[in-house]
């Protein structure tokens, strides 16, 4: 019936467009018969476009594919998930501890001391001279080093209030007298060392510390928002913590415009994450480091102000070169193409079309909604990989791209729920599938009215039948979630139940929050209907399925929903980034690190950050500090079950399901290696434990015959 009005009714040019769209699409065959190049290029299909290829500016799945392959980290994780050297061929941990002389402090068995005498106790007791527990005994041993900080005197400035039109923020001058100090080195972080210590020094000795004897403010300052306590804090904490991460970078790594990668990239990329113009998500992630020094041209040392666990694992970050993207570079480009140079931010640059860095592969051309291509980076440090080149595809249509998939034009596919039980096991391709690592969600922007109020937002979540959602959208190919942490990992609290299906309870906490039907059935408050704009992305049927799922089980209970799908560029730039909108259908891929700052943090609510919908919570604010700042992985797995709860309980999202995916590539494509003779073998690809089938994605090649495979497989 389509079909007919089509050709009826359509221009002779739309006619061959289709045709050659979906019935003259060339088969693998075809493509490869007299054109071997096919067997050295891998083309993949997104429903999506990039946003923008720079590592340090994106949030969308479509560029981080992309700069995947484009840039590289200083590690990431091998196949057994444990870390891996990338760029840094190896690593140091280990921590600075301080702590200030409390001269006023009773120390037990000792009474009041001075620098000299703490750090005889201290000695005396490594020694085994002063009788310890076992564990403080530990944190002892653990010390390499004390030393003893002379007293002395500094002036500090802090900013203080909002920056006004034509006039910057309050600076408020800081007189310090500081009295001596002990820094301990210690050969790993010890989070407990401080309290093994009050067992030495006295339970109080650091709680009592009179930090505010030692400050004196700036008149102005005296006048200010904080209070004396509160700069002495800032200042003079008593005790302090500042792991220390060491990298030792591999030599002759370039980028891939010949530049040599250092030391200078690396401090550079922390810094242009930290630079307020450049608007980056992944602030959060940095805010924890004190300093990052270059010690020479390979050597690196970041040293950050407090405890943070997830430390090692930020730095697989893609790192960015200095030397295109530095203010002097960036003030070139914007006076070359007429912008004020001063306004001019790394945002704006052309670098973020055409990206280098120095991973597999390099940029090669970027045609918006069409494709990216990407060359084999011959000089990668690794080895170049066996593919000359990775061409992403922009097919925003799942139907064109599964037909794409038989013909051969694209190397995988990413199979729908309702196909699984036909392809899954279908010897003609090889298989994978597990459980996602993320969920689907729909987020309420807390922001507006109705969603700040969580009775509202629970019965939004109630009146939605999500088993329903699995069981005819999905294909039973997912599974109920609860929360925001990885349901597969132990940070997922699993004795938390999904929100009941209750049309009528929703009916009731409506009520409470004083929404109740009028005569045409409609709930309203105040003379207003409860309505509102339920967004989500083209291309995505399963979004766009739960999109009228959602929107019908809303209607059955008197809500005035309307539903909008947005071009992806359209809906994230114009509308997540800016926090546009009503509720949502969106999903996050989440990695194994337990640390959802960027998300669910109420300092993350402002454009371009994460926590798009708004979540502020003091309680949720304490706890992903305390998830971040410990190492115990116990103790880090209750913080976590508690947040669990806590936002389950506010609901900022209706949290719906994590996938179960299923990916099928031709037979044709295995592992290419060389043995120690010299000769070709190959090898069936297999899955990590995560499931990640693309791990040795540069071993990867397609030949023209399914191979007999190593003996060893």
């Amino acid at each position: 019936m389509i079909v007919r009005r089509i050709l009826i009714g359509a221009p002779l040019v739309l006619i061959i467009f289709l045709l050659q769209s979906y019935v003259w699409v060339p088969t693998y065959e075809q493509q490869t018969k007299g054109n071997p190049q096919r067997l050295t290029e891998y083309i993949t299909a997104s429903i999506g476009d990039a946003s923008i290829l720079n590592p340090i500016l994106s949030a969308d799945s479509a560029s981080n594919d992309i700069e995947a392959m484009v840039f590289e980290g200083l590690i990431d994780r091998d196949k057994d998930l444990r870390f891996r050297a990338r760029l840094a061929r190896s690593w140091k941990i280990y921590e600075e501890a301080f702590f200030y002389i409390n001269e006023k402090a009773s120390i037990p068995h000792l009474g009041k001391a001075g620098a000299p005498e703490i750090v005889r106790l201290l000695k005396r007791a490594q020694g085994g001279y002063v009788p310890v527990s076992a564990r403080v005994k530990n944190s002892l041993d653990n010390i390499g080093e004390i030393v003893i900080i002379p007293a002395r005197e500094f002036v500090a400035t802090r900013q203080e209030g909002e920056e006004k039109k034509g006039a910057g923020k309050r600076v408020v001058r800081i007189q310090v007298s500081a009295p001596a100090r002990i820094k301990l080195i210690l050969k790993k972080v010890d989070q407990d060392l401080f309290e093994h210590l009050s067992t030495l020094l006295g339970s109080d000795y650091f709680r009592s510390f009179p930090a505010q004897a030692f400050l004196s403010l700036s008149e102005e300052g005296r006048a200010g928002i904080k209070t004396k306590t509160d700069y002495a804090q800032e200042t003079l904490p008593a005790t302090e913590h500042n792991p220390v991460i060491i990298f030792y970078l591999r030599p002759h790594v370039r980028f891939h415009d010949g530049h040599i990668f250092g030391a200078g990239d690396v401090k550079f990329t922390y810094e242009a994450i930290m630079d307020p113009k450049n608007l980056s998500p992944r602030i959060a992630d940095y805010e924890p480091v004190k300093e990052v020094e270059v010690v020479d041209p390979l050597t690196v040392r970041i040293r950050y102000k407090r405890l943070y666990s997830p430390a090692l694992g930020t730095w697989a970050i893609g790192i960015v070169p200095e030397h295109l993207l530095n203010n002097e570079a960036l003030k070139h480009e914007a006076k070359n193409a007429g912008k004020d140079p001063e306004q001019f931010s790394m945002r704006q640059s052309a670098f973020n079309r055409h990206p280098i860095g120095c991973g597999p592969f390099s940029f090669r051309e970027w045609q918006s909604d069409q494709y990216i291509a990407l060359d084999r980076f011959n000089d990668y440090w690794e080895g170049p990989p066996n593919y000359m080149r990775f061409m992403y595809r922009i097919i925003p249509d799942l139907l064109t791209q599964e037909m794409e998939f038989y013909a051969g034009t694209v190397d995988n596919y990413a199979v729908e729920p309702h196909q699984v039980q036909r392809l899954k096991n279908d010897p003609t391709y090889q298989n994978f599938s597990g459980l996602s690592f993320g969920y689907t969600y729909i987020g309420y922007n807390m922001r507006r009215k109705p969603f700040d109020d969580p009775r509202v937002r629970r019965a939004l979540g109630m009146a939605i039948d999500v088993d329903k959602i699995i069981r005819y959208v999905l294909y039973s190919q997912g599974e109920r979630i609860t929360g925001p942490f990885v349901k597969q990992t132990d940070y997922y609290n699993h004795r938390i139940e999904p929100p009941p299906y209750d049309p009528q309870g929703a009916l009731k906490l409506l009520a409470e929050a004083g929404w109740r039907r009028n005569k045409e059935g409609w709930l309203e408050k105040d003379g207003k209907r409860l309505q509102f704009t339920l967004i989500t992305n083209s291309g995505n049927d399963q979004r766009k399925a739960v999109l009228t799922v959602v929107q019908d089980a809303w209607k059955q209970i008197g809500i005035d929903c309307r539903t909008d799908l947005l071009e992806w560029a359209v809906f994230v730039q114009e509308r997540v980034n800016k926090a546009d909108f009503d509720a949502l259908v969106l999903g996050w891929q989440m990695g194994i690190e337990p640390d959802l700052y960027q998300i669910w943090h109420s300092s993350q609510t402002h454009p371009y950050q994460l926590n798009f919908v708004g979540f502020k919570d003091p309680q949720a604010d304490d706890l992903i500090i305390k998830i971040r700042q410990e190492y115990d992985h116990g103790r880090q797995v209750a913080y976590c079950h508690k947040l669990h709860e806590l936002i389950a309980r506010e609901q900022p999202y209706t949290f719906l399901y994590v996938n179960k995916w299923t990916a099928v590539l031709d037979k044709r494509i295995v592992i290419r290696e060389t043995d120690a003779k010299g000769n070709t073998i190959y090898k069936r690809i297999t899955p990590t434990k995560t499931g990640n089938y693309t791990f040795y994605f540069n071993k990867w090649i397609k030949i023209p015959e399914v191979p007999v495979l190593s003996v060893e497989d």
